[in-house]
């Protein structure tokens, strides 16, 4: 069961986009996958198709319910999302102040779906640290840290590189590995940040996504980038990283059967 942690140390990066294409990626590839959002701004279930009038989530009765699997939702073929949902302030610190003094408050709430053998899931954060983002340490098998090929982002490398995201190593297993986003060769500065990134990363740079304007058009359509634009560069692109994902998690897709079927609506 591995379990992926897609963040950031800025907005604006596309590490939504990214988390949400990289489970289509590796359910194309014949996995099942989980797609979880723990960002309050609730946007990861719209790239799977959920209606943006659709507020049904985890976080709000999270309190109440020690088994979060009862608010999965089923897209279709072998996505499964858990969204965050529409919660008021006080629930959302309610959440956050759970997730912070309670050690074991996020592995009953995912205790169902942690079990499951042969899902993939995929935990979107919102970006800069977080107390979910902190909670979730112990149990990811590998962070994916998504950054734009622009001097915004390279400021931030440090950050990340200091273990400063959440004030220790973001990952104790897999470790910690980057996404270049939205690189474009046409632009001096993002080919130089590119250039900068794949010297200082190595094989810690899991792949680099050039810029394409189709995957805001797949987004404004709720499409995967697949689905939209098989043929894209950026399609390409993500493909390639689900598939060095895969090898470095040695995720084996079996027969594409579940041993017990997920709890989903």
């Amino acid at each position: 069961m591995p379990l992926v942690c897609v963040c950031s140390p800025k907005g604006g990066v596309g590490k939504t986009t990214m988390a949400a294409n990289l489970a289509h990626a590796l359910a194309r590839n014949g996995s099942k996958v989980l797609a979880i959002d723990f960002d309050v701004q609730n946007a990861l279930r719209l790239h799977f198709g959920v209606p943006l009038s659709d507020g049904r989530g985890f976080v709000a009765k999270s309190a109440e319910s020690s088994d979060w699997s009862q608010s999965i939702l089923t897209t279709g073929g072998n996505i499964f999302v858990l969204p965050y949902g529409d919660v008021t302030e006080q629930q959302r610190m309610q959440f956050e102040d759970n997730l912070t003094h309670d050690p074991n408050f996020i592995i009953r709430g995912l205790n169902t779906v942690l079990n499951y053998p042969g899902l993939v899931i995929i935990a979107d954060f919102p970006p800069g640290p977080g107390p979910a983002l902190k909670a979730m340490a112990a149990l990811a098998d590998m962070h994916l840290v998504v950054m734009l090929a622009d001097t915004a982002s390279l400021s931030l490398l440090p950050q990340v590189e200091n273990e400063k995201l959440i004030g220790s190593a973001l990952n104790h297993r897999k470790g910690h590995y980057f996404v270049l986003n939205q690189s474009d060769s046409r632009r001096n500065i993002s080919r130089d940040v590119t250039l900068f990134m794949q010297q200082r990363l190595g094989d810690r740079l899991i792949g680099v996504v050039n810029r394409d304007e189709s995957v805001a058009e797949a987004n404004a359509s709720q499409q995967s980038i697949f689905d939209f634009s098989s043929v894209s560069a950026a399609a390409f692109d993500i493909e390639l990283i689900g598939k060095r994902l895969s090898a470095l998690l040695d995720i084996k897709v079996g027969d594409g059967e579940m041993h017990a079927p997920l709890q989903s609506r």
